[in-house]
């Protein structure tokens, strides 16, 4: 069996996780005992393994999440006023995805930053967009953005994130500007998020017309409304009464 060739091969494709699996299975006595079929498919599954963690370590990347928080380690035993069915849902992450928001507020030291990175974390895990930013932060590359050109590219990229969380709000008053720049970011992803239907109704809006629609047939003389009747009878009331 040619298995260096094979292995070149695999990685000359791009499937690094194969090779590896493949090495792997060459160093162990047993091997032989499983089947083509099961071989092949631990390949398959180390490569998906592999493909998979790849991904999650780009969308972590991307993320730039403040702290290494996981959900797996909350502690709900301390007190924090955090509810355990409440955060069960969070992290289910239904809530992502029929576009809602989440305010967390308490007192300094409770881990609001931690739970929220924690969120963000998972939400990774479950394959969605997320993206951290500090308020003030925020604020600056927006201004520096309106500057050199970038703002619009800036507020659609904000917009196209799944997960948006912003971090230390009220630090400082926001000033008119301040304001009318988390306002752009809200109304742009505001308007991502209600774009698809939106264009499906105006992909059914545009639809051509079968051949029954061609030839419409003509609308035959329609009775005006009791409130039209109404105005017409005291146009003309007026202008007996102008006449006499």
């Amino acid at each position: 069996m040619l298995v260096h060739p094979t292995h070149e091969r695999l990685l000359g494709l791009g499937l690094t996780g194969m090779a590896k699996a493949l090495d792997e299975q060459r160093c162990q006595p047993d091997i032989e005992a499983l089947a083509f079929e099961e071989r092949l498919a631990l390949l398959l599954e180390r490569e998906v393994t592999a493909r998979e963690n790849k991904r999650l370590v780009a969308r972590l990347k991307f993320a730039a999440l403040r702290q290494a928080a996981v959900v797996e380690d909350v502690d709900l035993r301390t007190v924090r006023g955090l509810d355990r069915g409440l955060f069960q849902k969070l992290v289910a992450g239904d809530w992502i995805d029929r576009h809602h928001n989440l305010l967390i507020i308490g007192p300094t030291g409770v881990g609001k930053s931690w739970s929220a990175c924690a969120l963000g974390h998972k939400a990774c895990r479950d394959d969605r967009s997320v993206l951290y930013h500090r308020v003030p932060r925020l604020l600056e590359m927006l201004t520096l953005a309106r500057g050199d050109g970038r703002y619009g590219r800036l507020l659609k990229n904000l917009a196209r994130v799944q997960l948006l969380i912003l971090d230390d709000w009220g630090l400082a008053p926001l000033t008119a500007e301040q304001r009318r720049d988390l306002l752009d970011v809200m109304d742009d992803r505001l308007d991502h998020r209600y774009q698809p239907a939106a264009r499906r109704a105006l992909a059914r809006g545009h639809r051509q017309p079968d051949h029954r629609r061609c030839h419409p047939r003509p609308l035959g003389p329609q009775r005006p409304s009791p409130r039209t009747q109404r105005r017409v009878t005291a146009k003309a009331a007026c202008r007996e009464k102008q006449q006499t």
